[in-house]
């Protein structure tokens, strides 16, 4: 598990291998990630928007940007958390992500930018 700490945002991620959904001889790679995000700061807090940075091995950097989070810009009130599944699709079993989440501190309208820790994905394919 990766974990980064910005202002008291607390982000870990958890990133799983998909080897039943992936299709390694069409060079398709399927991971999911599991995000966990804890306020532990002293302020209410929104999450506006993300920026992913995908690094793949069989292929150029690519960044992703959008509102929210699949689809919720969430509202965290200080001890609270939020956690979501998200996934990417690689043309080669290896490669890393990494980003920030852009939010607001709701009493004074500052943005912060949150690192999102970078986090391995690596296709680990077992034989039975």
């Amino acid at each position: 598990m990766a974990t980064a700490i910005t202002e008291g945002i607390k982000v870990s991620i958890n990133a799983n291998y998909q080897q039943d959904f992936s299709s390694p001889h069409q060079h398709h790679y399927v991971f999911t990630y599991k995000v966990l995000i804890e306020n532990d700061s002293k302020s209410t807090i929104q999450l506006l928007s993300r920026k992913w940075e995908i690094f793949d091995a069989g292929e150029l950097l690519k960044t992703v940007e959008g509102d929210g989070v699949v689809g919720n810009q969430p509202i965290l009130e200080p001890g609270q958390t939020h956690s979501y599944v998200s996934g990417c699709n690689l043309k080669s079993g290896l490669g890393k992500m990494r980003g920030s989440y852009f939010m607001e501190r709701l009493i004074d309208g500052k943005r912060i930018e949150v690192q999102i820790p970078e986090f391995q994905l690596i296709a680990a394919i077992f034989n039975n």
